[in-house]
Parts: structure tokens; sequence; C-alpha cells
């Protein structure tokens, strides 16, 4: 069995080797018809389009995305030929939930938010949201939920509708899949109708897909106050974003916010986990993130102590210094390990 890799994968290197007779590591942008004319199975990220460009002609009869999203992989072309795909989805939501929880901590921080006052509109909730809507009442945040298919399914109870949201949200969160048409549809769903239906000049944060946000709706919307500032992770045409933009920013990260070692480690086991159940192969592996050092942190609070174990600012500073290593600062992201890796000892001064 041939299976080609995306090189930034990580923690894969070993396992895939005792598993495949063949193993092709390439860079996600570079793997090509050629490269998988014969192979029996791809593991991607986002970064791999798997349409029919790349597969047609192709013995691929697998494709496993380390990712939540899977709006890189041509669905409909998959089913046609008979190749079996699969995500992971919810393997980084508590790292994006740790990004978050940062950000709110900042907030308090150094813009004067009162998170026990503070009403937080989630739009998309999913393993991410769910996990976004614990930490926000952690801090005695009000949370406020919108997901349309969810609503429908479920029925009304704990949802309200966006424009709710609109009005009564001092922060709004984006989670949610990019869907380009139908009735749930996510592209441009922060537009400049969406602005102007704010009441409240809420901070926005979009970690989901870069295309929900348009890019000029929301840098009209910093300049006209519509909304009081950004946190972006996420960006329409990565790796080429809107330098304007980044730079408008509160916090702006290449992508990164579900990029802890846990949420990696979650991903790539999960994916090869789904390759060992397509092909009946023995799970002979194990797939655990580094041990951070130090792994005990000391500080008077908890907030201060969670803000040393991640804290977005670094990210985004090495972002806005060199916007145009986008893909370096994404591909070699350094060590990040989420709450539960360490010991935390408070001493409240007294």
């Amino acid at each position: 069995m041939k299976v080609v890799v995306d090189n930034k994968i990580p923690l894969i290197r070993e396992a895939i080797l005792s598993l495949a007779d063949e193993v092709l590591f390439l860079p996600g942008s570079e793997i090509s018809n050629q490269a998988v004319r014969d192979a029996d199975a791809l593991i991607v990220r986002t970064r791999t389009r798997c349409d029919r460009q790349l597969l047609q002609g192709s013995r691929v009869q697998f494709i496993a995305t380390a990712t939540i999203g899977f709006d890189h992989i041509d669905t409909a072309y998959c089913r046609e030929a008979g190749i079996a795909w699969t995500n992971v989805p919810g393997c980084n939501a508590a790292s994006v939930a740790q990004y978050l929880q940062s950000i709110f901590l900042l907030l308090e921080k150094e813009k004067g938010f009162n998170l026990s006052e503070t009403t937080l509109g989630i739009v998309g909730v999913g393993h991410v949201g769910t996990l976004v809507a614990q930490v926000a009442k952690r801090w005695g945040m009000r949370v406020l939920l919108n997901d349309p298919p969810r609503q429908e399914r479920e029925g009304l109870g704990g949802f309200c509708s966006l424009q709710q949201l609109a009005e009564e949200s001092d922060i709004i969160t984006f989670h949610v899949p990019l869907i380009h048409e139908g009735a749930y549809r996510t592209y441009h769903l922060a537009d400049d109708r969406f602005f102007q239906s704010l009441r409240r000049q809420p901070l926005l944060i979009n970690t989901s897909r870069g295309e929900v946000v348009a890019t000029e709706a929301i840098k009209r919307a910093l300049g006209n106050g519509q909304i009081r500032q950004a946190v972006l992770d996420v960006w329409e045409n990565e790796p080429h974003i809107d330098l304007d933009l980044l730079h408008h920013c509160y916090i702006g990260t290449p992508h990164i916010a579900g990029y802890s070692a846990d949420g990696k480690a979650n991903a790539t086991r999960g994916a090869l986990d789904a390759l060992c159940r397509h092909f009946h192969l023995p799970q002979r592996y194990t797939i655990e993130p580094p041990q951070p050092k130090p792994s005990h942190i000391q500080a008077s609070t908890l907030s201060e102590a969670l803000l040393q174990i991640y804290n977005p600012h670094r990210d985004s500073q090495a972002l806005k210094a060199h916007p145009e290593r986008f893909e370096q600062l994404r591909g070699n992201y350094p060590l990040r390990r989420e709450e539960g890796a360490y010991t935390i000892t408070l001493n409240p001064e007294s």
C-alpha cells in the first residue's frame, strides 16, 4: 500500500511508516496528480484540494483529512469516483476553545471588559461552539446561541435568531463550516447587511473559515465603528491575506487557533484510525504530544496562569511583523499544550 502524506501533519511519520509499504511525504500545496497516481490513500490538510484534477486517473481509494473542515474535498467527485473520505470532527475543538478563552481574558485585562457582564453571541454550535459556550459560562458570561440547522432539527429551545444575537451581543464569534449555497449558506455571512444590523458595537471573532467574513465589509465596519475591534485567525485568500485588515485587528493570527499539540495529536490519531479501519490494518501506534517545559505554572490568579500557558499576542505579533511568512508560521508552529497538561499553583498576593 502506498500513502501520500502532507509533510506538515505532526506526529505521523513513525506510525504511518509502520502501516504502509511506501510513504511519500510532500508539502500539502505540492501534492499533485502525478504524485498520487499510484497511491492507494492520501492523508492531507486543508492546503490540498482533493478534486477531479488531483484524483482522476489515480488508484486512490481513500482520503483522510486531519482537519475538522472538509471544504477542500470535492465530495461529489469522490462519490462519483468511488473514493471514500473522512474528516476528524471535533479533533481540535478544545484547542479553539483555549484560543477563545485566552482572547476573553485579554479583553478583560487590556480592553476593560467585565466578563461577568458581557454577552457572547456564538454563531455555529457544533463541537467547537459548544465548548466555547462552556468556556464563556466558566467566566460568567451570558451566552446566546445561533445555529439554524440545529434549531430546525432540535426545535426552538436554547437558540436565538441571528438578528437577536446581532442586537444583544458584546462579542460575536463564528464557528460555522463554509457553505456556499442553500438555506444554510455561510459564505460572507458577515457582510455589510450583517454589520449594519449590529447594535452594541461588538468585538468580532472568526476562527472558522476566512470566507465567512467578507473582507471589505469588515474593513468598512472597523472604519465606521460598527464593530469596536476584530480578532481574526482565518482570512480570505490565505496565505495572501489583506494586510490593511491584519494591521487593524486587535489580534490577527495565521490560522492556528486549533493548533495546540493536543488538537494536532487528536487529528493525526483520528486520520490514522480511519485509514486502519478502511484497509483493515492493526492499530499498533500511539500518538501523544510532547510534554511542556516547564509543566508547572505559578501565578497570582487563574487568568494570569492561563495566559502564561497560551497568550495569542505572541502569534499575532509574529504575523504582523512578517505576514509574508503566513505559511511558515503555520507550518512550523511551536509546541502549545492545553490547560490539562499543566499543574497550576495559585499564590494570591496578600
